[in-house]
């Protein structure tokens, strides 16, 4: 099975709920971008046996640029959306992991080692059933039938739920950001995401 997921821009799974920017909050790790990269990579390697490799499919997608060998960089600036999400193969089945709970994209990708690392605890000491149990829930879902680009609360970062003049503020922060920082790929992005946000509520 190949992991079908983007490294970069950010692929967030489908489904899974995203935190409201306003509630996010500032992590307590004590972790540098790099170890938290590298830790997310240590874990899956546990966790499947010492299948990183192309058995394995890690995609770690970000709003981070990527190495040569695919795995984001480590001297960027922060993202706007800090949100991390990881995709792998587990016994033949596509999983994903996903945290923007805090500020900074380390202290959501160190959130994501250390719950696998909890998860490798249940593989250690407790049944194979109750692994496989614990594991249901973080399947990775496909694509629903027809849709080609993300939810634009998922590309903005924000709650679907958010107020219209909340969200018109935010959408000027980013796209302002993505201007200075020249990227042309997230200012396109964001500026669709927003359209498809005023079609949904109907602003003209």
């Amino acid at each position: 099975m190949t992991v079908t997921a983007e490294a970069y821009p950010l692929q967030w799974p489908t489904g899974r709920k995203r935190t409201e920017y306003r509630r996010r909050e500032a992590g307590k790790f004590d972790v540098s971008f790099a170890r938290a990269r590298d830790n997310i990579v240590h874990e899956i390697h546990l966790l499947t046996g010492g299948r990183y490799g192309p058995e394995a499919h890690l995609v770690i997608s970000t709003n981070v640029a990527l190495r040569r060998d695919g795995l984001p960089l480590a001297s960027q600036r922060q993202p706007d959306d800090p949100g991390v999400a990881i995709y792998f193969t587990y016994k033949k089945r596509e999983m994903s992991f996903a945290c923007d709970r805090w500020l900074k994209i380390e202290h959501n990708m160190q959130a994501i080692a250390k719950t696998i690392e909890a998860l490798r605890g249940i593989d250690r000491w407790g049944t194979g059933d109750m692994l496989e149990a614990a594991f249901t829930g973080f399947l990775a879902l496909p694509a629903p039938t027809g849709v080609s680009e993300q939810h634009w609360s998922i590309v903005l970062g924000v709650d679907a739920h958010i107020p219209t003049g909340d969200l018109i503020d935010w959408y000027r922060k980013l796209r302002s950001d993505a201007h200075r920082a020249g990227d042309t790929a997230r200012f396109m992005a964001v500026n669709r995401a927003y359209e498809q946000f005023c079609a949904e509520r109907g602003i003209a």
